[in-house]
């Protein structure tokens, strides 16, 4: 019974033993991983993603490290920029394994080191910054970090991807002046571009009033020349029907009784215009040809007479 319960406790201890020399001996790497083997203590070979057999007890695995992107959270630290100004500033580093073998032994830990070399970098590069300029050109402080960065951390097996200021502080006087400098930068161009407006609205009322002056001469030119046309077609056509009437007058003087017509016509115009004469004065010149009515009448025939053979 002894001898029976004895094998059962070494087959047990057997098949544990087994467990752990697989356990030691396989091992399988994950993707974008990288695995440091040392042999009794000293380094052997670095294993990438896969299954891998070791020799047990004297192969180890000492490190592990992920090939993945790596996002280290950088803590508030104090700067003083390059105007005396204390500023605080949180930042987020961005760095990845590239060299197993130097992230295992060129530092002890690699994250760490990495963000206090970003925090020193940092106070660096803000102290010859001054503090407008810190919100104006984060992206080329960003990128004076990374450059110092990257260098440094080269012996460590590390790269420096990238570095993002996530967050300025500033005490609350600087806080103060600042919006007392925005507040008077905003009422300085609102000041400017309520002139420009007004000098606008100037002009485009003078231009108005210059178009309208020049519209107006305009106009009263052209209605002069319309004015002096139409008095000149006037003239023309009054001309015209006289010259008509003339014709007309002549050629009916010329027909049987024109002559008798026209001595009758004159007769009358003359005694008419004569007792207006009259009523219109109560003094009056009697002409001495008066009893002559019929000289005066053959005087104007014979005048018309001569026009008649003149035209």
């Amino acid at each position: 019974m002894e001898e029976l319960q004895i094998g059962t406790v070494l087959s047990f201890g057997f098949a544990i033993a087994v467990i752990i020399i697989i356990v030691k001996t396989a091992r399988i790497v994950p993707q974008r991983s990288n695995y440091v083997v040392e042999r009794l203590g000293k380094y052997s070979r670095t294993l990438d993603s896969g299954f891998h057999i070791l020799i047990p007890f004297i192969d180890k695995v000492s490190y592990i490290h992920t090939l993945k992107e790596e996002v280290i959270d950088v803590e508030r630290q104090a700067c003083v920029t390059k105007d005396n100004i204390q500023v605080g500033i949180n930042g987020v580093l961005y760095i990845q394994v590239i060299d197993a073998y130097k992230a295992s032994y060129g530092i002890n830990d690699y994250r760490y080191a990495a963000s206090q070399l970003a925090q020193t970098t940092m106070r660096s590069v803000i102290g010859q910054t001054d503090l407008d300029k810190t919100f104006e050109e984060r992206a080329a402080i960003n990128e004076e970090v990374v450059k110092a960065l990257d260098e440094a951390a080269s012996p460590w097996g590390i790269k420096v991807l990238r570095y993002e200021i996530s967050d300025i502080e500033l005490p609350a006087s600087i806080k103060d002046a600042l919006e007392q400098q925005m507040r008077a930068e905003r009422e300085r161009r609102a000041a400017i571009a309520k002139s420009e407006g007004e000098r606008q609205a100037m002009i485009n009322v003078s231009e108005g009033n210059r178009q309208e002056v020049i519209n107006l001469s305009e106009a009263e030119k052209q209605k002069q020349i319309n004015e002096a046309e139409g008095r000149a077609r006037e003239i023309e056509l009054i001309a015209q029907a006289t010259a008509e009437g003339l014709r007309k007058i002549a050629n009916a003087i010329s027909e049987p009784g024109g002559k008798d017509a026209v001595n009758l016509r004159v007769a009358e115009q003359y005694v008419k215009e004569f007792g207006n004469l009259a009523k219109a004065n109560n003094t009056m010149i009697i002409p001495a040809e008066l009893a002559n009515i019929g000289g005066a009448v053959a005087g104007i025939t014979e005048v018309l007479k001569q026009t008649q053979s003149r035209g």
